[in-house]
């Protein structure tokens, strides 16, 4: 993407954030440019002019934006995993971010309407996951430094349990509206790290 003045950045943000608050609140099947537009107090020229592909690119884009926003809401909490009280805290975050969400997801949503095997899609999920496997790991290897975990534990592995965890917790509560499955697989997949018990080296 060509490199925006300051007003361009923030015309196209404006876009980006009002397709995906809209979104947010209609999903995708009900979400048309017009609605966009209407939204954004925005002309057609100036939304493919950000975004020349339209539709898709849009969705894309406001896909890229959640998926950042699945991290960010687990901030500060996911970038310091320095202790045990602090493992159980980013827990309870994770919980309380999707018990807000509710049983619609945004990313899947959009993803699933690109087709969740479009390269772009599958690049934005396997970027988002990829990004959050290193910072669970990241923590897994703080804790084995301050021996606290078994340096024998593979630390991207077992951060690969943890977020399986997650996203298995969070299928079920989207089928479900209840947080207990995933409460009670993180309770376990933290349990198990401090056990010991996840797959070593």
């Amino acid at each position: 993407m060509p490199t925006l003045t300051r007003k361009g950045a923030a015309t196209r943000r404006r876009i980006l954030d009002g397709a995906a608050a809209h979104i947010r609140e209609f999903g995708v099947a009900a979400t048309t440019l017009d609605d966009v537009l209407a939204r954004t107090a925005t002309s057609k020229s100036q939304l493919f002019h950000y975004f020349p592909g339209g539709r898709e690119e849009l969705l894309l884009a406001v896909a890229r934006l959640e998926a950042d926003r699945v991290l960010e809401d687990q901030r500060p909490q996911l970038g310091d995993l320095t202790s045990w009280p602090a493992w159980w805290s980013w827990r309870d975050t994770v919980v309380e971010r999707y018990r807000r969400q509710g049983g619609l997801c945004p990313l899947n949503a959009v993803t699933s309407h690109l087709g969740e095997g479009t390269p772009g899609a599958r690049a934005v999920v396997t970027g988002l996951m990829g990004r959050w496997q290193a910072e669970l790991a990241a923590g897994v290897r703080h804790m084995q430094g301050a021996g606290e975990i078994d340096p024998a534990v593979d630390p991207d592995r077992a951060a690969a349990a943890l977020l399986a965890c997650v996203q298995g917790g969070v299928l079920i509560q989207m089928s479900t509206g209840e947080t207990t499955h995933l409460e009670a697989a993180l309770d376990m997949g933290i349990a198990s790290l401090r056990a010991g018990s996840f797959p070593a080296n």
